[in-house]
């Protein structure tokens, strides 16, 4: 019998057919071996003889033997384990190639506020598709439209979630800046939702109020301003204040004046960089205890998307866990510390809570990172759906 070559263009290399290669693929994608030498064997025979084929076109017969002998489950099980990816090239809005990832296609997804399982199934529906119309190339706009219509299509999900992946590709399209401003209490999770975001949506630029703090804390001295030269929630201490005139204040008094003079003053760095970033029209992160509601607010220009949230631990003990799970012999000390002035943190994110419900800030509950952040993206989508209608056909238009 004369040979049969497979080539992998990719690796350059031809090698020749195996059943034996082949079954053992087949049992890693959960076939038993009689199942998987069967099979095997009806692939060496719908191959013939005398021929080279590539090894997507390998795939591609394997793949509907398998959908048409068990099911399209098993025809995947089967892509997976052997690492094989549709050999698409995804062209962006400035006509570079790159080939298809379903890995940031399924975090895409995510952005939009779909659980991981929903959305590597959506992925998993739109590397079918792709397979089954045997594509080499494509603009991302085309894969943005076919997967609006797989969101329209699956009872799941449907229209309303549809609809979010609509305005997410429209805000992507615009070139609108993002400004994000993330507050909360020690301990809340700020710098870690933050970098997550970060990552998710690409953006570059991360700012911590309290790294202006401390840039601020070189050029301003603790005898002009004891009130920035300690913390948010220990600032009441070096404030001046008539003792004998003045009313006498409860602790949550005094913690919330502390925590308003010293982000007055770190306000002004924070603005600084809000206003660098919509002068470059480049999206910024900015997260930290002085990132109070409205900071941003009055200092847009132009086009911007400015969302404010607000992170909370509702639950004493789970506050203080996070505050001591932080106890590493690095920063132990700190905690410690924090945890000497736990009631004076938990007062300062009551105050940051009442601040939030006043300005109609959201409010995030932060038990756990995935949840919390996919809560922030919806609240940044149900902004962007607020402002703008978009329509799928301008949206999804190929760039000339």
């Amino acid at each position: 019998m004369a040979k049969l070559l497979i080539e992998d263009k990719e690796e350059d290399t031809v090698v020749p057919f195996l059943r034996g290669i082949l079954t053992r693929s087949l049992q890693q994608a959960g076939l038993s071996f009689q199942q998987a030498y069967t099979v095997a064997d009806d692939v060496r025979e719908v191959l013939g003889d005398e021929r080279t084929l590539s090894k997507l076109e390998l795939h591609r017969i394997v793949y509907k033997i398998l959908k048409n002998e068990f099911d399209s489950k098993m025809a995947d099980r089967y892509l997976r384990p052997s690492g094989v990816t549709p050999p698409v090239q995804v062209a962006d809005m400035e006509g570079r190639l790159a080939p298809f990832s379903g890995e940031l296609h399924r975090r895409d997804l995510e952005l939009i506020g779909l659980s991981l399982a929903e959305s590597l199934k959506v992925a998993g529906k739109l590397r079918r598709h792709l397979f089954r119309e045997k594509l080499t190339q494509v603009s991302s706009q085309y894969i943005a439209r076919v997967t609006y219509q797989l969101l329209q299509e699956m009872p799941s999900l449907g229209p309303a979630v549809a609809q979010r992946w609509l305005v997410w590709r429209e805000f992507l399209r615009s070139g609108r800046p993002l400004i994000l401003v993330i507050g909360g209490t020690t301990g809340c999770g700020k710098s870690t939702i933050a970098t997550a975001l970060a990552d998710q949506l690409g953006i570059v630029r991360m700012q911590s109020t309290d790294l202006l703090r401390e840039v601020m804390r070189t050029m301003l001295s603790s005898e002009q301003y004891p009130q920035l030269h300690t913390s948010s929630y220990d600032a009441w201490r070096h404030l001046l204040r008539d003792e004998e005139n003045a009313p006498p204040l409860t602790m949550a008094q005094e913690v919330e004046e502390g925590y308003r003079t010293q982000a007055e003053l770190v306000t002004v760095a924070s603005r600084a960089v809000i206003e660098r970033a919509l002068r470059e029209r480049e999206s910024l992160i900015i997260e930290g205890v002085h990132a109070y509601p409205e900071l941003a607010s009055d200092i847009a220009d132009g086009d911007p998307v400015i969302v404010h949230v607000m992170l909370a631990v509702l639950k004493r003990r789970k506050l203080k866990q996070r505050i001591s799970g932080r106890a590493t012999k690095a920063v132990k000390r700190r905690a410690e510390r924090y945890l000497a002035h736990f009631d004076e943190i938990w007062q300062l994110q009551s105050y940051l809570l009442s601040e939030a419900d006043r300005t109609n800030t959201p409010i995030i509950i932060n038990d756990d990172r995935d949840t919390a952040a996919r809560e922030i993206m919806r609240t940044l989508l149900d902004i962007l759906s607020a402002g703008i209608q978009p329509d799928p056909q301008s949206v999804f238009t190929e760039p000339d």
